[in-house]
């Protein structure tokens, strides 16, 4: 396992590490994704530690809390031999203080993250959506006070926009407060939006990107295919109206491209893609979920070799979007591009 620094921070963290979404399985969403009890997930657990992929990722919003109880069972007895990112923020009821990052709900919200995961302390807590009703202030002095407390840490993001980020990297400077370290952001070769704003500002301010949904929401399994039907089993048969959107017949060109690489290297098309993902820039860590082990031992399989440039170079024309004003303008212009120099 290929291990590397979490943006600017001292922290090591593996270049894969463990979506635990597919633990817990209670609603329409999560029950999707995966069912694994306490036992299925002390088996992924297990074989994820064998590969030395130690980080763990999870949620207060998933499955209602199931998935951090079930990942704290399947850790138990082994706390100092993993990393747990946990996440909190989006909506865990319908009272007025469930939802948000206020001083009230961060605080209520990781002391029950630490009960349902059976410890003490999370090694990265991140917000999971920004609350603009809560000044940022508000928010970062608390979550210096729960690094102070030992309760937390390090500190990152998840689906903020680069202002957002920026704001509030801005007032921790000012006050002196942690800074967040990471982004947990949506990023694959269907959905390369990341690219525009977020890596840059991940470049510039030292934030390290741990990448969710790096198949693209379940597209780029290798059975999602040109003119077939979508395959029985697909979580996209419950789940596509939740997920990012894409043009069909820009997956299609990307899977084709895939398909031609995955004919030179004897690779899987879900290890072509993860592999993309681990040789771009402010990449730390890309998050891989498995319903299975068969699914789990398939993605550990995107490390331990490279692409070669020219497979890179067919792979971004073949995932090549339109990009969105101000940043064409950098791209396609001499002048914009001796000032702006791109990410990527």
């Amino acid at each position: 396992m290929d291990y590397r620094r979490l943006g600017n921070s001292g922290l090591i963290v593996p270049a894969l590490s463990f979506g635990a979404g597919t633990f817990g399985g209670k609603g329409p969403l999560f029950s999707a994704w995966g069912t694994s009890d306490a036992d299925d997930a002390r088996r992924l657990v297990d074989i994820c530690l064998e590969a030395g992929v130690n980080l763990f990722d999870t949620a207060d919003v998933y499955s209602g809390g199931a998935s951090e109880e079930v990942l704290g069972a399947a850790i138990k007895g082994r706390r100092d031999a993993v990393l747990i990112s946990t996440k909190t923020g989006l909506p865990m009821g319908d009272g007025p203080n469930d939802a948000g990052t206020s001083r009230l709900r961060l605080i209520r919200a990781v002391e029950d993250a630490l009960r349902r995961l059976g410890t003490d302390y999370v090694d990265l807590l991140q917000l999971h959506a920004f609350d603009a009703a809560t000044p940022v202030e508000e928010v970062l002095q608390t979550l210096d006070q729960l690094v102070r407390d030992g309760k937390v840490r390090y500190a990152g993001v998840s689906n903020f926009s680069g202002w957002q980020v920026m704001k509030s990297l801005a007032a921790a400077d000012r006050h002196g407060w942690p800074r967040y370290v990471a982004q947990q952001t949506y990023y694959s070769l269907v959905g390369r939006d990341y690219e525009w704003e977020l890596m840059p500002l991940g470049l510039d301010q030292g934030l390290g990107a741990l990448v969710w949904s790096p198949l693209g929401w379940g597209r780029l399994t290798g059975r999602v295919r040109r003119g077939q039907p979508l395959p029985e089993g697909s979580r996209l048969h419950d789940t596509a109206q939740w997920g990012p959107p894409v043009e069909e017949e820009r997956l299609y060109r990307i899977v084709d491209a895939i398909d031609a690489i995955a004919a030179e290297t004897g690779k899987t098309v879900p290890q072509i893609a993860i592999s993309w993902l681990l040789q771009r820039p402010t990449v730390s860590s890309v998050i891989i979920g498995a319903r299975n082990e068969s699914q789990l031992m398939d993605n550990l399989g995107a490390v331990g070799w490279a692409l070669t440039p020219e497979q890179i170079a067919a792979l971004d024309a073949a995932s090549a979007g339109p990009v969105a004003y101000p940043y064409y303008p950098y791209r396609t212009q001499d002048g914009f591009a001796r000032l702006n120099p791109p990410a990527v």
